[in-house]
């Protein structure tokens, strides 16, 4: 966060260094008490040049944008593309700078590769909760679930959706529609059994010609999708699956012993950490005709296919925050940690 107090600035060309060596292209100006007084941005600078009214005064923006802290990280977002900015003031109740949000070119841009939502599943180990409610539509700080996935691949630019349905599909639909009301585009593809998590792929050969996303429509993370994306581009893999640490830990201690059975160590209650599927990808359109045609078939088949067949896949570590909604208390889980994730 890149800040400069008025009552010591009052040179413009003090506040013109603080752009270059801050190297965000904006600075926030405020007092001695942080309270926030106003903004400039390497395009004021370049207005005021233009102008030839460059002085402190007319540098700052006295009415910038702002939100309070409290809002959600999303809500930031949509009033970032909303607002058409590249940065947001985020303050306190008192109008003090809390944070800046700043968001770089991918937020902005409109790619044309497009998003695979699985989302025909059952969900049969959420009991109950889904009877009369398919597991996408289970509600998750507020909204379904499949609306944080798309809305968190639309606010990195990518607008374009390809859900596949079986469960409860006109739940879904009525409710989405074709998108319109969440700035994205959105087509369905029915699966008229159920075909896995990979199998619907089979319907789509004509829709997808770039490398594209594939999401199972129960996983929510704050995953870079640009950042995946030029992963699986800049490498030679036709295939790319996003992969999350999880550790084990034994509650006994472990006896390690050589060939003749004579105890050489005992380790207490060890932890060993695993690569789990994430459930989200990247494939290279012509992977499809490794589909085959209505058959049930789930991705991990997939991998394990082309595998055999020389044809190179790659995992992409996920740190972020991620979470699988598949039972009762991972919804609940959701639920608590979509205060400080969501």
């Amino acid at each position: 966060m890149i800040t400069l107090q008025r009552t010591n600035t009052s040179d413009y060309r003090e506040i013109i260094e603080a752009l270059n060596q801050g190297g965000q292209g904006y600075v926030a100006i405020v007092d001695d008490k942080h309270k926030l007084i106003g903004l400039v941005t390497d395009g004021d600078v370049r207005r005021c040049l233009l102008d030839n009214t460059l002085s402190v005064t007319h540098l700052i923006n006295m009415t910038p944008a702002t939100c309070l802290v409290t809002e959600s990280y999303e809500y930031v977002i949509q009033q970032l593309n909303e607002k058409h900015l590249k940065q947001m003031l985020l303050v306190d109740s008192n109008g003090c700078l809390a944070e800046v949000v700043s968001l770089d070119a991918n937020v902005f841009a409109n790619h044309k590769n497009k998003v695979v939502i699985m989302a025909g599943g059952l969900g049969s180990r959420l009991g109950e909760l889904t009877k009369v409610t398919p597991k996408p539509m289970l509600h998750i700080a507020g909204k379904p679930i499949i609306s944080h996935i798309i809305e968190r691949f639309r606010n990195y630019g990518f607008r374009d959706f390809i859900i596949s349905t079986n469960y409860k599909k006109e739940v879904i639909e009525d409710f989405l529609k074709n998108g319109r009301e969440f700035g994205v585009n959105i087509e369905y593809v029915n699966e008229n059994t159920r075909m896995g998590t990979a199998g619907a792929l089979s319907l789509m050969r004509e829709k997808l010609d770039l490398p594209f996303f594939v999401t199972n429509a129960d996983v929510i993370s704050m995953i870079d999708y640009p950042d995946l994306l030029r992963s699986h581009i800049n490498s030679v893999c036709h295939a790319t699956m996003c992969v999350r640490n999880y550790d084990c830990t034994i509650p006994f201690g472990v006896i390690q012993s050589d060939n003749n059975d004579i105890i050489t160590d005992i380790v207490e209650k060890p932890t060993h950490s695993y690569s789990i599927n994430a459930g989200i990808y990247v494939l290279n359109p012509e992977l499809l005709a490794e589909i085959p045609d209505n058959t049930f078939y789930d991705m991990p088949n997939l991998f394990l296919d082309i595998a055999k067949k020389g044809i190179m896949a790659q995992k992409y570590q996920l740190n972020d925050y991620w979470i699988d909604i598949g039972n009762p208390d991972d919804y609940l889980l959701a639920n608590k940690e979509a205060v400080e994730f969501l």
